[in-house]
């Protein structure tokens, strides 16, 4: 099988594609970093610059992709120098949610709509991408995090629509949000004060949770919603 890991540098990301090239059932892993190049190599891996919030940069990556399997979107934003998640409505800036949009909500929509020749003759298609459970509407009762609950819920209705579209055109793929609990990596340093010690994960602990998962989805499964623990999530 052919695999792309979108955010292939980052901390999950980075896990996973070590454990993809580790993989006898994976022939070859193509890779994107976009502002720190990756120094670790292997005969099966393919790395490839991707700007993932421009769609020109996005179209020539899949101009030399004829074939994929497994297309994995690993690229979102928490907070920045500039970005924080709000408290309150009051904390709220215009720049910064559209920025949580942009990097969180439209690179699968952009993904899919490039990827979609690619993937459409495998057998054993997914298309899955990071979400968070802080972007369920359902579980939400603490409010607060505006515009990265907003950007997560955007990408889950993004992953069901193309699931929706894809059962007509791509009837073989499944198309599924993860959920990949609290991980030890930047993303969340700043917000791991009061995870227990059992439930942060390392970057390795969650990327073979995915893998797990992703090996025993259908099509039939497509257009869900799933968590590191096995629990599906409800949108």
């Amino acid at each position: 099988m052919k695999v792309l890991v979108v955010g292939g540098s980052g901390g999950i990301g980075l896990a996973l594609v070590k454990q993809l090239c580790q993989r006898s059932d994976i022939q070859q892993v193509i890779a994107t970093w976009h502002v720190n190049p990756q120094h670790f190599q292997h005969p099966k891996l393919n790395w490839q610059p991707l700007d993932i919030s421009n769609e020109q940069s996005i179209a020539q990556l899949f101009s030399q992709i004829d074939k994929l399997d497994w297309l994995i979107n690993c690229v979102g934003v928490l907070h920045s120098s500039t970005l924080k998640p709000e408290k309150s409505l009051a904390q709220c800036q215009a720049d910064n949610f559209m920025l949580s949009m942009q990097l969180n909500a439209l690179p699968s929509l952009m993904l899919a709509k490039y990827a979609a020749s690619a993937i459409k003759a495998s057998t054993t298609g997914v298309f899955v991408s990071i979400s968070a459970k802080v972007g369920s509407i359902a579980d939400n009762r603490l409010g607060g995090w505006h515009s990265y609950r907003s950007s997560k819920a955007a990408l889950n209705m993004v992953l069901k629509n193309i699931a929706i579209e894809w059962q007509r055109s791509h009837p073989k793929i499944c198309v599924l949000a993860w959920h990949p609990g609290t991980t030890n990596t930047e993303l969340s340093k700043p917000f791991q004060r009061n995870v227990p010690a059992v439930k942060l994960l390392s970057s390795e602990q969650s990327a073979a949770y995915l893998l797990k998962k992703i090996t025993t989805l259908t099509s039939e499964h497509t257009g869900q919603f799933w968590a590191w623990d096995g629990t599906q999530i409800a949108w």
